[in-house]
């Protein structure tokens, strides 16, 4: 599974191919699964339904994360991390997002829909940006400065990671 910084060596066409491919991907891994297959946790880890949960809460923040950079000079952005996590207030828990947002209690299918529409929203976005818009950043809590190319390749390579969660909690049902 390729990094983020292996995505971020590749050109900026193929990392955006690679998150608009991720909506169809993981309606592969999950499809024909029932509401309890779905609702299933992985020993020590997220369920599939969970995940999905996850990528489409992700993906809203995102929108508002890259409207943020385009209105703004290096803006503080939010993020969502699993421990450890430091103690930046702009560090969300995931664990913490899950429980407050009763992913478990979420329509699956629902959430993928949810997932699919803010996609095409968030791709839709960046390809109005012009080359200069595209090194606009923000300053991640944990990382520094991370322009719109750098966040590109940390949510594919998160799209990676999330989809080898749902799987692996699928491979345990």
């Amino acid at each position: 599974m390729p990094s983020r910084d292996d995505y971020l060596a590749m050109p900026v066409a193929d990392r955006l191919a690679r998150l608009a491919r991720s909506p169809d991907d993981l309606a592969a891994a999950i499809a024909g699964r029932s509401d309890a297959e779905l609702s299933r946790r992985a020993p020590g880890g997220w369920s599939a339904k969970e995940t999905v949960c996850h990528l489409r809460d992700i993906e809203e923040l995102c929108i508002l994360r890259y409207h943020t950079m385009l209105a703004m000079d290096d803006p503080k952005v939010f993020v969502v991390a699993g421990p450890p996590h430091g103690d930046s207030p702009f560090v969300l828990s995931a664990d913490r997002w899950a429980a407050d947002r009763q992913y478990l209690r979420n329509d699956t299918p629902e959430a993928l829909d949810a997932f699919r529409r803010r996609r095409r929203e968030v791709l839709a976005f960046l390809d109005a940006l012009s080359p200069e818009q595209w090194q606009r950043g923000s300053i991640h809590p944990e990382h520094g400065r991370w322009t719109y190319e750098e966040f590109v390749a940390g949510v594919a390579g998160h799209d990676d990671n999330h989809l080898e969660q749902a799987r692996g909690a699928l491979s345990h049902v």
